[in-house]
């Protein structure tokens, strides 16, 4: 199996070492995985901030970077929820298809597709809270959603358990949005503050040592925001604990 690893922008300017992670565990797995050297951005930021036709070159990009792998692993639901869902501001061509059909984020690809039982490398003593990302919950269905009165699963949690020593904290609203979003951050900045600083505030309630996410975008923001609370709180990459790091 030949494996394009995509790290997002963000990941790559501010959290490198969860792009180091996530190509350490796809190895440890056996996989032949390749980092595209001159990949840019999977066109995200224009098409949430309505500028669709503008992401065409970038799309155009990411395909020529990632048509010949089997599969496109990314340590980003976000991202891949963009590559999967959104990237319709180029002719959809065979290559467009391959590629969109065989974007992952990195939780899913190793549950759904890997399907691993084991991560004997791995220990984390520590209680972790657990954040989903918007786009990673409602539109990869990484996990069950209250709002819809479903059977309770999580695909991040069903790998966690299998790290040694890690306990898990309860969010009183753990599919509620931490108020990132993006360009919303930016463009709404009283209100993705406040709805970060709720988040926070649940976490805390929680007793949580650490928040893990399998998006750093959403965790850059709830940190930020822990840090102006003064709040005793630590985050870290889902791909950095099934690595096995030592905190």
């Amino acid at each position: 199996m030949k494996v394009g690893l995509f790290v997002p922008c963000y990941v790559d300017m501010f959290h490198p070492e969860t792009g180091i992670a996530t190509l350490e565990l796809l190895e440890r797995f056996g996989l032949s995985v390749e980092y595209p050297v001159d990949q840019t951005c999977c066109g995200q930021p224009m098409t949430n901030t309505g500028c669709e036709r503008e992401a065409a070159k970038t799309e155009e990009l990411f395909v020529r970077n990632f048509e010949k792998y089997d599969y496109i692993v990314t340590p980003s639901g976000s991202c891949t929820n963009q590559v999967r869902h959104n990237m319709t501001a180029i002719e959809e061509s065979d290559a467009v298809k391959h590629v969109r059909s065989r974007t992952y984020e990195l939780v899913e690809f190793l549950h759904d597709v890997l399907k691993v039982d084991a991560f004997p490398w791995a220990e984390f003593p520590h209680r972790v809270a657990l954040h989903n990302n918007c786009n990673t919950l409602r539109n990869l269905r990484i996990a069950s959603m209250t709002e819809r009165r479903e059977e309770p699963f999580s695909k991040p949690k069903a790998l966690l358990k299998m790290v040694k020593g890690i306990e898990f904290a309860d969010l009183t609203r753990p599919d509620e949005c931490c108020g990132f979003g993006g360009t919303f951050s930016v463009f709404e900045e009283g209100v993705s503050a406040k709805m970060g600083q709720d988040k926070v505030t649940d976490q805390l309630k929680s007793g949580a040592e650490y928040v893990t996410s399998s998006d750093s975008s959403c965790m850059m923001h709830q940190e930020g925001c822990a840090r102006r609370m003064g709040a005793n709180l630590k985050y870290i990459h889902i791909a950095q604990i099934l690595n096995g790091a030592r905190a």
